[in-house]
């Protein structure tokens, strides 16, 4: 830490707390990723830090234990509301009262509904000064996925398929490897390292064989989840017989054979069984099936395809954010495979669907990423 450091404005100061936070980022999960910077009344920097990993320190405790006696009289800057509960670590709430700090800056108040203003109104009544709400909405795009899930119950949706210029996951005879470069596919792989979970369909899971795991290893190991209505999921297949390494779980209907099912367990895959989707009658409820893995504590999954399950989770307007990558290749046919099944919209939208997109290039392939707004 460079303790000579002086911000040149308060905007500075949070902005370094975000950069923090960023850090903590499929490190931390199902928390948020939080960071937090105090200083001095001329904007010196005498204290930082971030959540690092799940059931460690908060950000604002790493960043008082640097400040020392220096925290006395200074101000803290956060980028979520502080915690006032006793959870796995104890309520930085009180940790910020006890260390003399006379003012907090906090970007955004925390949904969470053990939080929600409990925080804030702590520091307040022991008479430091609170401002709220500072790069708000930086703060808030850091930690979309878990207000999410405290406000829904669901996790955040992302979406991935590698396309040909022309538009197709795969020729007309199925074939899909490889579409993309190795540069795009070893993005994939720091992507899946930070997610709670992958999903693929079941027709995936048959034709492709799929290990679904993060190749080397992120901060997080995903379950592998196939949704596959009558767990049909063969014991012999890589997902299956790699259960040692990271967990399977089947979304199968509630109609399933049960010795299909007995089978899957019997080598340790978890089924989760629904009944049908409202809009997908061969498959089971998909706005359940996320309900049931936000429960889990899940707050980022990635879908992979194929075209069927991704269209489907369009239409129900589930998927939150695409990663899209585009290969300069052209393969054609009429009946070639599609990224995006399912019912599709009626008309082109008049506004731009796709927010915050960003554009970058990975060797030969592009690479788009971008939230989902859906038409109210």
């Amino acid at each position: 830490m460079d303790t000579t450091r002086q911000f040149s404005s308060p905007e500075a100061v949070m902005q370094r707390a975000l950069d923090l936070a960023s850090l903590g980022t499929g490190s931390v999960e199902p928390n948020p990723a939080v960071g937090s910077v105090i200083v001095d009344e001329n904007l010196h920097l005498i204290g930082e830090g971030y959540h690092q990993q799940y059931g460690g320190p908060h950000a604002e405790i790493h960043a008082l234990a640097m400040a020392g006696n220096q925290a006395k009289g200074a101000t803290i800057y956060v980028t979520l509301e502080p915690c006032c509960h006793q959870g796995k670590t104890g309520p930085c709430s009180q940790a910020i009262i006890q260390a003399g700090i006379k003012k907090a800056v906090i970007a955004m108040r925390d949904p969470a509904p053990h939080v929600d203003g409990g925080g804030i109104a702590e520091l307040q009544q022991a008479g430091i000064e609170v401002e709220l709400g500072l790069l708000e909405l930086a703060a808030q795009k850091l930690v979309r996925p878990f207000v999410k899930r405290v406000t829904t119950g669901q996790p955040w949706v992302h979406a991935k398929w590698a396309m040909t210029l022309d538009g197709k996951i795969a020729t007309r005879t199925g074939h899909s490897q490889w579409i993309s470069n190795e540069r795009s596919r070893e993005f994939v792989h720091q992507l899946r390292g930070r997610m709670d979970a992958i999903i693929v369909g079941h027709q995936t899971a048959e034709k492709d064989d799929p290990l679904l795991t993060a190749r080397p290893a992120g901060p997080r190991t995903p379950a592998r989840i196939v949704v596959d209505s009558q767990a049909t999921l063969s014991c012999q297949s890589k997902l299956v017989q790699s259960i040692s390494d990271a967990p399977v779980i089947v979304i199968a209907h509630e109609s399933a054979p049960s010795h299909n099912i007995k089978q899957l367990e019997q080598e340790g895959v978890e089924i989760l069984l629904f009944p049908n989707s409202t809009t997908q009658k061969t498959r089971p409820d998909l706005k359940q099936c996320l309900l049931e893995l936000g429960r889990k504590q899940m707050t980022n999954i990635l879908i992979e395809g194929g075209g069927s399950l991704l269209g489907s989770c369009f239409d129900d307007q589930l998927i939150d954010e695409v990663h899209v990558f585009i290969a300069p290749k052209i393969v054609g046919g009429k009946t070639a495979i599609t990224p995006l099944a399912g019912q599709g919209l009626e008309k082109i939208p008049e506004f731009q669907n796709i927010n915050e997109c960003q554009i970058q290039t990975l060797g030969s392939d592009i690479y788009v990423q971008g939230r989902i707004e859906y038409p109210a």
